[in-house]
């Protein structure tokens, strides 16, 4: 009698502290549930309003990767993209040696690539990523000395403030460009240049031995440049002129990548990091002087490296891009935008191209409610179904990024995702989710966010504020930072630098009432009712 007596205390007890958890579960208004799982229910549904939004000119210097090219989009139009980046030494004060002689002048930057084969012969075969338009597309190629002086502040009514380059800056260092075009190779290198996939393969030979080695790297661009220019300018230059990193940023002010067509050929572009670039210059100078007069040289090297402040904010770089949009996509983000029942279809477009916002009226409207009932969120999502008539056969971008655009910081849900993919970064923060679900013939189905943290916020706390959320298309999950535009206008003042870095657009089903019910974008959220 005893025992069992004990074991039915033992029990009631365990239930009436279960009994209390729940109840102090259901008072904690928007928390969610261990493991935030549905259960399989079905969501509630709430209409968002949702429309586009053109961005402007917008700041484009430091950005971790930069186009570079011509691409030729059906839908959204063409743009071309050019660059300028400062460099510097990669010592200064070098040691330049007696009478230097420059022997050869060498460009190369890194392409993105997989490595596909290792081949008996050690050598290797690449494709190439982040190449748009048609993967055999060539280009006009012109690499000018830059005559612009790019500084990292400026003083306006007494204020030191920072310098911003922005999209549409191209005619401005195009205008002070210096001299002849200096990538002067053959016409490979120049007037058809193309992005080749092949391995960068060196050959020497040992004077003694007579043993040849390979060196391989990675493929690059790799451009033969002038040798007049880089003789005088750097082995012929005055010590003063490169002693230090500041006087030998106003004495040789950097490179302007200019790109047109080349000829009838199809174009295309290119995401680069030119912050993997050098140049290298190789010489001959005497090192010492006989009493017969004679002299003996030695091979000596220079090497420049470009530039890039993208890690330290210093106004190094630039992209500038010239955009030729088609009618329908132009009239899209302009005039036919809708801010009252939201836009049929959303445009989102990287670089200087557009972006969409997104308001949860319907939803704030019922906050009230939902607190008064004692609702808990499960999960919280918004789905936006891609247009895959309108994006037949084009390139889709991988992931759309959704924050907050009224404040321009990420969401609450960016930061408490601590997920990470080390092999494939773009994978990273994959339960906040934007990452692109593909059908059957792996196209694009459909981008879903997880937003549950910034619904839990606004059932918790009265006083948050329903902020606008804007969505683009993403160049990297890992960079939230913003770009400035040039010119802010009612709704925007700046927009994602991750978006700015893309070239790739993407056309999403809106929420106006004229779309279907099964593609129109709306608020899914789950929630536990107590009963």
């Amino acid at each position: 009698m005893y025992n069992t007596s004990f074991v039915k205390k033992i029990f009631l007890a365990v239930i009436a502290v279960f009994l209390y958890s729940c109840d102090k579960d259901f008072n904690a208004l928007g928390d969610g549930l261990v493991g935030d799982d549905h259960f399989g229910l079905e969501p509630e549904k709430y209409d968002v309003v949702a429309f586009n939004q053109e961005v402007t000119p917008i700041q484009s210097n430091n950005l971790g990767t930069n186009a570079l090219g011509i691409y030729d989009d059906p839908v959204f139009g063409t743009t071309t993209a050019s660059f300028v980046t400062q460099i510097g030494l990669e010592t200064y004060a070098p040691t330049i040696g007696e009478s230097p002689v420059i022997e050869s002048v060498t460009l190369s930057i890194p392409y993105f690539n997989t490595l596909k084969t290792t081949n008996d012969d050690g050598s290797h075969t690449y494709e190439l990523d982040s190449i748009y338009g048609d993967k055999n597309g060539k280009l006009k190629l012109s690499i000018y000395e830059s005559g612009m002086q790019m500084r990292n502040s400026y003083f306006n009514n007494g204020s030191q403030l920072p310098q911003y380059y922005y999209t549409d800056q191209d005619a401005d260092f195009s205008g002070k460009k210096i001299g002849d075009r200096l990538n002067d190779g053959g016409v490979l290198e120049n007037d058809e240049f193309f992005f080749s996939s092949e391995e960068i393969s060196v050959t020497t030979i040992d004077p003694d031995t007579k043993k040849e080695t390979v060196d391989r790297s990675v493929p690059a661009m790799n451009l033969t440049l002038n040798k007049t220019f880089f003789q005088n300018k750097i082995l012929n230059a005055a010590a003063s002129k490169l002693s230090t990193e500041d006087i030998f940023q106003e004495y040789f002010r950097g490179l302007y990548f200019n790109v047109e067509r080349s000829g009838s050929s199809p174009a295309n572009m290119a995401l680069i990091d030119f912050s993997g670039g050098k140049i290298i210059i190789k010489y001959k100078a005497k090192t010492a002087i006989t009493t017969d007069a004679d002299s003996t040289t030695e091979d000596k090297t220079i090497t420049l490296l470009l530039k890039s402040g993208y890690s330290t904010g210093v106004a190094s770089t630039a992209s500038f891009l010239q955009t030729v949009r088609k009618p329908d996509y132009e009239s899209a983000i302009t005039t036919n935008v809708n801010k009252t029942e939201g836009d049929e279809r959303l445009y989102l477009k990287g670089g200087q191209g557009s972006l969409s916002v997104i308001r949860l009226t319907d939803f704030a409207s019922q906050l009230e409610t939902i607190r008064a009932s004692n609702w808990k969120v499960n999960e919280a999502n918004l789905v936006f179904t891609i247009d895959a008539d309108k994006m037949t056969g084009l390139v889709e971008p991988n992931r759309v990024y959704l924050y907050d655009l009224t404040n321009n910081v990420p969401l609450v849900d960016y930061y408490s995702d601590g997920t990470s993919n080390t092999v494939q970064p773009g994978l990273s923060k994959y339960v906040f989710g934007g990452i692109i679900n593909l059908d059957s013939n792996k196209r694009g189905k459909t981008y879903k966010i997880r937003i549950t943290d910034h619904v839990r916020n606004l059932i918790k706390d009265a006083t948050a504020k329903n902020v606008d959320l804007g969505l683009v298309v993403s160049q990297s999950i890992n960079v939230s930072a913003s770009n400035v535009l040039k010119l802010k206008n009612e709704t925007i003042s700046q927009a994602p630098r991750a978006s700015v870095m893309s070239p790739l657009g993407t056309i999403l089903y809106g929420s106006k009432a004229s779309v279907a019910e099964d593609k129109r974008v709306r608020l899914e959220v789950y929630y536990t009712k107590p009963n």
